[in-house]
């Protein structure tokens, strides 16, 4: 784990591996808690490193602004998935595959700290129980708003979805753009990551797995 890392506590079962949190079902980290330290001393270090003045007009506020906005992007790791739910899961019979398509989704990398973004399609299979639609985005959320690998993302996105709803399948498909690869390294500005998670019957249903791939290619941006 990096020395920066060690400032955060997981309150999470002992058996989580960072390396491989798909052991148990990824959703279930817990609620982070952060130790009190002085990120904006932190980035005024960080200008002077790179041979900027933070004192100049320009610079006077950045490591104000700079933690303000790692406040909101990493403000998943404080959210309860209980609370984002809210209780909105109704009781409905529908057999209709449930889909939410092209939800927007703008998370920070754990490698660089930089920016990836796309968009998540997120479908799931009911069993006598369905979600409030504004959830699934709001599900998204909780998770991009980490530092993040993609591949870990779209599972921890499936395995919420699964938790809170014990559907008979859910699936989820994220396509993003790194700035980690586009702007830096190869530089490689045209590329795009597509990362997918099947659970239940879309992973062993092929006609379910069809219908939901044939939705999300129809008109996708």
């Amino acid at each position: 784990m990096k020395v920066g890392m060690k400032r955060w506590i997981r309150k999470t079962d002992p058996k989580f591996s960072e390396r491989n949190p798909t052991k148990r079902p990824p959703n279930r980290i817990g609620i982070i808690e952060r130790r009190e330290f002085n990120l904006e001393e932190n980035i005024v270090n960080i200008l002077k490193s790179i041979g900027e003045d933070p004192t100049r007009e320009g610079l006077l506020n950045t490591p104000k602004r700079v933690k303000k906005a790692y406040d909101f992007l990493t403000s998943g790791y404080h959210a309860d998935i209980k609370k984002v739910v809210n209780g909105a899961i109704f009781e409905e019979r529908t057999e209709g595959m449930i889909l939410v398509r092209d939800i927007e989704l703008y998370s920070l990398c754990e490698h660089h700290l930089l920016p990836f973004y796309g968009r998540a399609h997120v479908a799931y299979l009911p069993n006598q129980k369905i979600i409030g639609i504004s959830k699934i985005p709001r599900i998204v959320d909780v998770f991009a708003r980490r530092l993040q690998v993609q591949e870990r993302l779209t599972e921890q996105i499936a395995y919420a979805v699964q938790e809170v709803l014990d559907p008979q399948g859910v699936a989820v498909v994220i396509k993003a753009k790194h700035l980690c690869m586009m702007m830096r390294g190869v530089e490689k500005q045209n590329s795009e990551l597509f990362t997918s998670c099947l659970l239940g019957a879309f992973k062993e249903n092929m006609v379910t797995r069809s219908e939901f791939l044939d939705l999300i290619r129809t008109g996708s941006t």
